[in-house]
């Protein structure tokens, strides 16, 4: 199945393209720059849906959905907002189509203009704002914890499956505080919930991190982020949280009684994370045999193939392995017998390697003889003889499963290190981005003009400054100004 996938060190870009592609994730649509989310991707997606959706509940949200068009109006109401994504913006102008009097299919009927043009959501912030201040009269209605699954619309010119498309799908977080307090609490508090998630589900090890005020997010006080790195020395943004001050309350005219008697605007935040996920998961993780996927968020965990010439060994093995996937399925484990009879055990080996099947299962004729099964791991390749008549069978398969989500995460940590350099000249900065690339921890004297001329010369950004920066006077490794600290460069995606 993965004859001919491209190495990673020879094309990291093609390699990826055709691992998407080959692995039954996702393929481009014939609406240009979008996606069409194929079934197993779409399943590894409800997985990560699902996780988050816990969490999110588990911290007081509840889910709500909004409109999909935005008044053109309501984006002029916060001017560093629609300065941000005026130029991503898809605009609606018309409601209805006409036959082409040319007989040639259809066209916009100039009469449907409408009065106010529509745009399609990239972000909801406006029109959430919007509705909350028919929500928020007092005090008592906060705090308000909403989130929203949707789709969002920016348009690309430049796309790529997962990482860069003009359609693509996400949560966003909304929410309203009585004080600010409670906004900058809710802020780290959404934060740290996508650390634990990419650490502990996705297996990848992230960087807390505050955004600089370039990069901050359009009409945010502050942005705070999770950076990932990936096998080819790329950071990749992994979800963002938004300290919003009162900039969208006031916008907007929300405000709310106070315990006092007065009336007072509320404080916002917003964070949100998308199917740029699958992206960061197919790239930290995967290997030139295909993909490699934590068995928390594998929507097969354990694949069960039967390797025989004749239907009484199929019919044999069949009722062996109905019972192993019965106790499996007791422990929570999602489990699949693959009985097909078009193709042989060999590609079906290939196949799930590469859909990064965790854990694979195969029992023959001279298996149920001798009372044992090969049991292969996706995540080093490695393969040994386990006996059937084990008891303690499904908790062995249960412990390898938690023993490769550990392995995959310990192994990303491990170069995540590894691609993690410090820099105190020019000259080092440049030699680690073109020779080893990674995370590149340098001096920067916090100006926007620096920042800037970095990025032109190298095309590294500033990906955040770090929660747990450390005070260390320096000099900026450009300007050679002063600085209090370090913060983290790469080129990204």
């Amino acid at each position: 199945m993965s004859k001919g996938l491209p190495k990673r060190s020879e094309d990291y870009s093609l390699w990826y393209n055709e691992l998407v592609k080959r692995a039954d994730l996702a393929e481009n649509s014939a609406v240009r720059g979008c996606m069409v989310i194929k079934p197993y991707g779409f399943s590894i997606w409800e997985k990560m849906q699902a996780e988050l959706d816990r969490m999110f509940k588990k911290t007081g949200h509840s889910n709500a959905y909004f409109p999909l068009f935005i008044p053109k109006s309501y984006l002029s109401k916060e001017a560093s907002h629609v300065e941000g994504f005026a130029k991503e913006c898809a605009v609606v102008t018309h409601y209805r189509l006409k036959s082409d009097p040319s007989g040639k299919g259809v066209i916009v009927d100039p009469e449907a203009a409408l009065e106010e043009e529509l745009i399609v959501r990239p972000t909801s912030e406006t029109v959430i704002w919007s509705t909350y201040k028919n929500w928020i009269q007092s005090y008592r209605d906060l705090p308000l914890l909403i989130n929203q699954w949707a789709n969002v619309v920016r348009w690309e010119m430049r796309t790529r499956l997962f990482l860069r498309t003009s359609e693509f799908l996400w949560q966003e977080g909304h929410t309203a505080h009585e004080t600010k307090k409670e906004a900058e609490e809710e802020t780290i508090r959404m934060l740290n919930v996508y650390a634990e998630f990419a650490e502990n589900f996705m297996a990848l090890p992230v960087i807390k991190g505050i955004k600089s005020e370039s990069e901050k997010f359009a009409g945010a006080e502050a942005t705070y982020c999770i950076e990932g790195m990936m096998q080819d020395g790329k950071a990749l943004q992994a979800g963002t949280s938004h300290f919003l001050g009162q900039n969208f309350a006031k916008a907007f005219d929300v405000k709310f009684a106070t315990r006092e008697g007065g009336l007072e605007h509320v404080w916002g935040t917003s964070w949100g994370v998308s199917t740029r996920l699958m992206g960061a998961l197919i790239m930290a993780h995967s290997d030139d045999q295909g993909l490699v996927l934590p068995p928390k968020l594998a929507p097969i965990q354990v694949v069960i193939i039967p390797i025989f010439r004749r239907d009484e060994e199929l019919e044999a093995i069949r009722v062996k392995a109905g019972e192993i996937m019965e106790s499996l399925e007791d422990l929570g484990i999602s489990v699949k017998f693959d009985d097909r009879d078009t193709h042989k055990p060999g590609w079906k080996f290939a196949e799930y390697e590469l859909k990064g099947v965790p854990l694979r299962l195969g029992i023959g004729p001279r298996d149920l003889e001798n009372q044992t099964v090969e049991m292969a791991r996706r995540d080093n390749l490695t393969k040994s003889v386990v006996q059937l008549e084990n008891e303690n069978l499904p908790a062995l398969i249960k412990k390898t499963l938690a023993d490769i989500q550990e392995n995959i995460y310990r192994k990303a940590h491990a170069f995540t290190l590894e691609k993690t350099t410090k820099a105190d000249t020019w000259e080092e900065f440049i030699d680690i981005l073109e020779n080893k690339a990674g995370f590149v921890s340098a001096h920067w004297d916090g100006t926007e003009e620096t920042e800037e001329r970095i990025k032109e010369q190298t095309k590294a950004t500033i990906r955040c400054i770090p929660l747990d920066q450390i005070p260390e006077q320096g000099k900026c490794i450009l300007s050679g100004k002063p600085s209090k600290g370090r913060v983290l460069f790469a080129r990204a995606y």
